[in-house]
């Protein structure tokens, strides 16, 4: 069968610099890119067929074949990556508005960006330690556009608990031990129970920062949208960072990642670990029927954390699960309805992050459960900005920061798979 792929458009940036504003995807450009994917995906499916009615009558795939199937697979990756890329930058929120209709607050953040001038309505930070201008605090208007961003463009956060906090540490109370119960007739006498046991869980905050820069000649353009374009530079730099502490940070000075937790086989799980199920070989999926470890790992959470339950594993992982089919024939990995929205597996939603380890020996490649549940992350209410023409000359520094944490919240909600015999 001859290949029919195409390589996604060019990709565009919305904003390459503060002045030159380049044209925003639009739904024809998505409309392609997912007439692009889902051809890729027909031609992946074909030349998997072929490979697998070789493996079926040979016991072995032609070379030519397989490497066949792997271009084109790794090909539908790209065009995935590349439909939800278009997808989130048509749904982000811009912040738009002449001059003119700018409240007071947006009008002198502006001034500050522009010119560095006295920051009248904003609100300015505490001073820093050294003495040196502590920075403002962003409008709302632009923290707010930064919040609704992130959760598109920063996997983990688009499906665990986010809270706002205005202090630097959130503490939870967490239950180690139910207490007593029973039942009793309307009547009976209601003798004393256990208590439960409760623990405090601490969830402190750490300092995430960006520091995009531009030229001072750019600043002096009045018509350059300073705004739009820190406020995408510093969203992107945060989704990146955080996106990669959510998932493998140790929790000393950023978030606990939910693979940093110590992990037993499930069969023996007991609060306070991340129960995996293995994937029957070392480094690999077993050779016979390697579905079957990911239907255990589905059926390891407890069916009310099911019912929310999302994958969340790397690309390349992602690419060869694609290759599997069901008892009936059926390919498990199916490619989402609508653009942007993710695959399904099993009929669950596939969460991409590439922070995910890749498949290795008794590595942790897939997470499955319920994340709303099982993760939470920590906000500090407030994104700082500290405006800095002196340190790199002669470009001007914004030096933005925002107080971020996390750590798992509910150790049943969450389990994974090691990559082992056992």
């Amino acid at each position: 069968m001859q290949e029919n792929i195409q390589g996604p458009a060019q990709e565009r940036k919305a904003y390459a610099h503060p002045v030159e504003r380049k044209s925003a995807p639009d739904h024809g450009e998505l409309n392609r890119a997912v007439g692009d994917f889902f051809r890729a995906f027909e031609a992946f499916k074909s030349a998997n067929d072929e490979r697998l009615k070789e493996l079926e009558s040979k016991s072995s795939a032609d070379v030519l074949i397989e490497e066949k199937v792997d271009r084109i697979n790794a090909k539908v990756g790209e065009l995935k990556t590349h439909v939800d890329q278009v997808a989130a930058q048509i749904a982000r929120p811009r912040l738009g508005g002449a001059a003119e209709t700018q409240s007071n607050e947006r009008k002198s953040f502006r001034e500050f960006l522009h010119r560095g001038t006295a920051p009248s309505e904003l609100k300015t930070v505490v001073p820093l330690a050294s003495g040196g201008d502590g920075g403002v605090l962003i409008p709302s208007e632009i923290e707010t556009m930064i919040a609704r961003v992130l959760p598109k463009i920063s996997p983990i956060r688009s499906v665990a608990s986010v809270r706002q906090i205005g202090t630097s540490t959130l503490k939870l109370p967490f239950v180690t031990a139910s207490g007593a119960t029973g039942w009793v007739a309307e009547t009976d006498a209601r003798p004393q129970t256990d208590a439960p046991t409760i623990t405090e869980i601490d969830y402190p905050t750490a300092e995430l920062y960006a520091m995009p820069a531009a030229t001072q000649a750019l600043l002096d353009d009045s018509a350059a949208d300073v705004e739009t374009w820190l406020a995408e530079e510093i969203q992107t730099t945060f989704a990146e960072q955080e996106g990669a502490a959510f998932v493998n940070g140790n929790g000393t000075n950023k978030p606990k990642g939910f693979l940093q937790y110590t992990t037993v086989a499930d069969a023996s799980w007991t609060s306070g670990n991340i129960g995996y199920i293995a994937s029957g070989a070392d480094g690999a999926f077993a050779g016979s029927n390697p579905s079957d470890a990911l239907i255990s790992l589905v059926y390891a959470p407890r069916q009310t954390y099911r019912a929310n339950a999302n994958w969340v594993m790397n690309r390349t992982t992602a690419a060869a699960i694609r290759k599997f089919k069901d008892t009936a024939g059926e390919y498990i990995w199916r490619p989402g309805n609508d653009p942007g929205s993710p695959a399904s597996l099993m009929g669950y939603p596939v969460i991409e992050s590439e922070d995910m380890p890749t498949v290795a020996s008794n590595s942790l490649s897939i997470a499955f459960g319920d994340f709303h549940r099982g993760y939470l992350i920590v906000d500090r209410v407030g994104i700082r900005i500290l405006r800095d023409p002196y340190s790199a000359k002669p470009y001007v520094l914004f030096y933005a920061t925002k107080r971020v944490g996390g750590g798992v919240m509910d150790f049943a909600a969450i389990k994974v798979m090691k990559f082992a015999a056992s």
